[in-house]
């Protein structure tokens, strides 16, 4: 399949990406279910490696995706400085026990 349906329609699951990783960029942490963490990793790793590129386009890339210029001012001047020498990985999810009301597994999604 190449992806998890997480129990939305696409733009719905698009939406909530978007939104969830520019809160991790914008915070650096943030605590999520461990579906949604494991998505996560893969778009927030896309968007940093973008950073580092640091060219105009992928700088228009991150910013057609995240829509806050802040956020992306951000990725392209510290965030991306600090993972110049790293060859991937830039994301850790750390498991946290299991959320109260529905039992799902809650987890700290980092930046490492």
């Amino acid at each position: 399949m190449g992806y998890r349906k997480l129990g939305r329609t696409s733009s719905h699951r698009k939406a909530m990406l978007r939104n969830i990783t520019t809160a991790l960029l914008r915070e650096e942490a943030i605590q999520t279910t461990e579906q949604k963490a494991k998505e996560l990793k893969r778009v927030a790793e896309k968007m940093i490696t973008l950073g580092k590129r640091g060219n105009l386009h992928a700088r228009r890339q991150a910013l057609g995706y995240l829509k806050d210029e802040d956020v992306v001012t951000k990725l392209f001047t510290d965030i991306a400085k600090r993972y110049e020498e790293r060859q991937g990985g830039y994301t850790r999810i750390i498991k946290m026990g299991n959320r109260r009301g529905d039992g799902a597994l809650m987890v700290k999604v980092e930046l490492v």
